[in-house]
């Protein structure tokens, strides 16, 4: 039998309202497109390209870093995978590289489902959801839900890995604003090496909007300053155009990546930011860790708008 040819990416789940499009891919669920009025609001790959850099992927069931990729939950010890061998870190979770399934598809919504079993150093059981929602209004929401279908309690967090883009080759003379009141210092490896520190006298002091210029952003950030809603707002724009995101309830955490260590072909063309609910290395430190028990259900929700034409 000849298998049927797809890109490495998997089927490809296009939704549009007004003048937002975006494309939803199979391989983690993760968001490849999205653009308003023809104009990118993130930086997107080709369907038969891997994610650079994480680009648009889903985080689950942790963000970020784990030291070593080995941590402890109710006196047991797991190992997990060291998914960045470099640095001998477990990064980003277990999801981003399986093939997720669709729930449903309208002309404006996609959601994608996946059952994450036990495996060796998560033997744990979790049911996960994932929608995608784009309106003229509103521009993306994005809903992940994750239920403890299992017998013990789940450690869980999740993160995004979304790069917002501006109308400019690089993101040097693009104004940032970051929502944050303290920043995460760390080590080479990306593990945090002390308590959280106030943004304000240093490089990474983003509350008013300014250039990026020549900052290198690799860190996480919380303290965030939120809207009468209880929403955190990051903006990126060059020229009165970009992109605005938004973190709802829950992620306490922005990680800022202005994509120095990748190729040539994307170090700073772009500025991911990432909304994370707890920060690198929570599973073993803790900090803003969720436990879920057998039967918890919990929903975090973030999204992007367009700014200008």
């Amino acid at each position: 039998m000849t298998p049927a040819v797809s890109p490495l990416t998997g089927a490809q789940y296009e939704i549009a309202s007004g003048d937002y499009l975006a494309v939803v891919t199979e391989l983690g669920a993760g968001l490849r497109e999205l653009s308003h009025r023809g104009r990118p609001l993130i930086a997107g790959y080709q369907p038969d390209e891997l994610p650079p850099g994480a680009a648009g992927q889903l985080l689950l069931p942790w963000p970020n870093r784990i030291d070593g990729g080995r941590y402890g939950v109710a006196g047991t010890d797991y190992q997990l995978d060291l998914s960045e061998p470099a640095a001998q870190n477990a990064i980003h979770g277990l999801t981003r590289w399986s093939a997720w399934s669709l729930a449903s598809h309208a002309p404006h919504e996609v959601v994608l489902r996946l059952a994450l079993l036990g495996r060796t150093g998560y033997p744990f059981r979790l049911d996960l959801e994932v929608e995608y929602h784009l309106s003229d209004a509103d521009g993306l929401t994005v809903r992940v839900t994750a239920g403890n279908a299992g017998t013990r309690p789940a450690p869980y967090g999740t993160g995004s890995h979304p790069y917002l883009a501006a109308a400019a080759p690089v993101v040097d003379g693009c104004e940032l604003t970051l929502p944050v009141a303290r920043w995460l210092p760390a080590d080479s490896r990306g593990i945090p090496s002390g308590p959280a520190q106030d943004v304000a006298g240093t490089p990474f002091d983003f509350r008013a909007a300014r250039p990026v210029g020549t900052v290198t952003l690799d860190h996480a950030f919380t303290g965030l300053d939120r809207d009468e809603s209880g929403v955190a707002w990051a903006r990126l724009t060059c020229g009165g155009t970009g992109a605005a995101l938004w973190a709802g309830p829950g992620y306490r955490w922005l990680q800022a990546f202005t994509g120095d260590t990748l190729d040539s072909a994307h170090r700073r063309r772009a500025v991911a930011i990432e909304p994370m609910t707890c920060p690198p290395n929570a599973f073993v430190t803790g900090t803003d860790l969720l436990t879920l028990e057998p039967g918890d259900t919990v929903t975090h929700t973030w999204g992007i708008q367009a700014i200008g034409g």
